[in-house]
């Protein structure tokens, strides 16, 4: 784990304190991915942001979680299928205006951006958003899909930090208990050739992912673990006290407080 998107928290070999992640950013009336809830975020001092992004019909790319305006917003109908003039018109909770790539980016410029690219319309025009604001250094890209977050790596002209997709995090997850180290190293070679990050939740379905053995093995392999999408405080307390490298939550009030607690509050 090399990128200087972990920088803030302080480089080296791994962060030498966990990262705390505002999911969304942060908003207590359901006002996620719009500027009001990270302009909150960014007052409590956070300095890395989650988001998510989607591009309209006519190439503008977007900071939105679903794939329809329909259950966040005023509006109705799939981003993918509406120009960006027409997505202009709704409203996060009936409030705030869904807000573009850009505005974000020149808003925050300190800050730290978790992308998740939520659909292959949206490759190319975050690689050219990245590049229209040498953003290289303070991105994370990520996605469900390793091929979709691959195919922006593949356009960028510098190297970024990435997190694996859900391909990748099973074969971690259900090689690293029967595999030695060194086997598990050599078999995962291709699939981590460019993550430094496994962000996960603590489970999927029956399975548990983020155990004391899973966080041992990822950062034997030099990799970081994020945690998401963590509300609680005993729960927070419980996976710092397992050696997680960073917490994604949307109650980034209570995150802030734990990690005050315990010493380890990094931000602003």
């Amino acid at each position: 784990m090399t990128e200087p998107f972990f920088d803030a928290s302080g480089g080296a070999a791994r962060p030498s304190h966990p990262i705390a992640m505002a999911h969304r950013g942060f908003s207590r009336e359901g006002l996620e991915n719009s500027m009001a809830a990270f302009r909150a975020a960014a007052q409590l001092g956070y300095e890395y942001l989650e988001t998510d992004v989607h591009t309209t019909s006519d190439g503008v790319l977007l900071l939105f979680h679903d794939d329809t305006l329909d259950r966040v917003t005023d509006g109705r109908g799939r981003i993918s299928e509406l120009t960006a003039a027409e997505v202009s018109t709704a409203r996060i909770g009936g409030r705030e205006p869904v807000p573009l790539f850009d505005d974000l980016l020149m808003a925050f410029p300190a800050a730290r951006l978790n992308l998740d690219v939520k659909d292959w319309n949206s490759v190319q025009s975050l690689a050219a958003g990245i590049e229209r604001h040498a953003a290289h250094d303070r991105v994370l890209v990520a996605s469900f899909s390793d091929r979709r977050r691959r195919a922006v790596l593949k356009l960028l002209s510098r190297p970024v930090a990435s997190s694996a997709g859900m391909v990748t995090n099973a074969l971690f997850v259900l090689l690293g208990p029967v595999l030695p180290a060194a086997w598990l190293r050599y078999v995962l070679r291709g699939p981590l050739r460019d993550v430094q990050a496994l962000q996960v939740p603590v489970r999927y379905g029956a399975i548990r992912v983020v155990t004391p053995a899973y966080v041992r093995r990822a950062h034997a392999l030099g990799l970081v673990v994020h945690v998401w999408t963590i509300n609680n405080p005993a729960e927070m307390h419980r996976l710092l006290d397992l050696g997680v490298d960073g917490i994604v939550t949307d109650r980034a009030d209570l995150l802030k407080q734990v990690l005050q607690e315990r010493g380890e509050w990094q931000g602003s």
